[in-house]
């Protein structure tokens, strides 16, 4: 069959176009797939520093202040009215220092974060108007 097709010029071209084609169209295939590979690994590692940043500030700051705050309520509904304004004025103290700097490397990590991801909706918009 082989020898049929190289002898005949047309089918010779036609069967050439179709390859060049059918490796265009796996070029493109592929770099769609990889492109789409890197948006998900961008969202993932995005997803997973704003989960753990989430998870060490609520653990470093947030958790036990809120059990204190509710005893010392309940601790100063039950005394006089006298010894209510001392132990009121006792149990508020300033934010930790833990609690102050978690703040902070949070409120950093989400800039850092939307920056990032402001640069990678920039360069995907740039690229998609490049090939239209």
């Amino acid at each position: 069959m082989e020898l049929l097709e190289t002898q005949d010029p047309d089918k010779k071209r036609l069967i050439e176009t179709s390859e060049r084609h059918k490796h265009e169209l796996q070029k493109e295939v592929k770099a769609m797939s990889d492109k789409t590979e890197q948006i998900v690994k961008n969202a993932l590692i995005i997803g997973g520093t704003l989960a753990i940043t989430y998870l060490i500030v609520s653990q470093l700051g947030g958790g036990s202040s809120k059990k204190k705050n509710k005893k010392a309520k309940s601790k100063i509904v039950r005394e006089e009215n006298e010894e209510v304004i001392e132990n009121d004025q006792d149990a508020y103290s300033p934010p930790s220092f833990l609690s102050q700097l978690g703040d902070r490397v949070v409120s950093q990590a989400t800039l850092v974060l939307l920056d990032i991801a402001k640069d990678k909706l920039a360069e995907y918009l740039s690229n998609r108007k490049t090939k239209e």
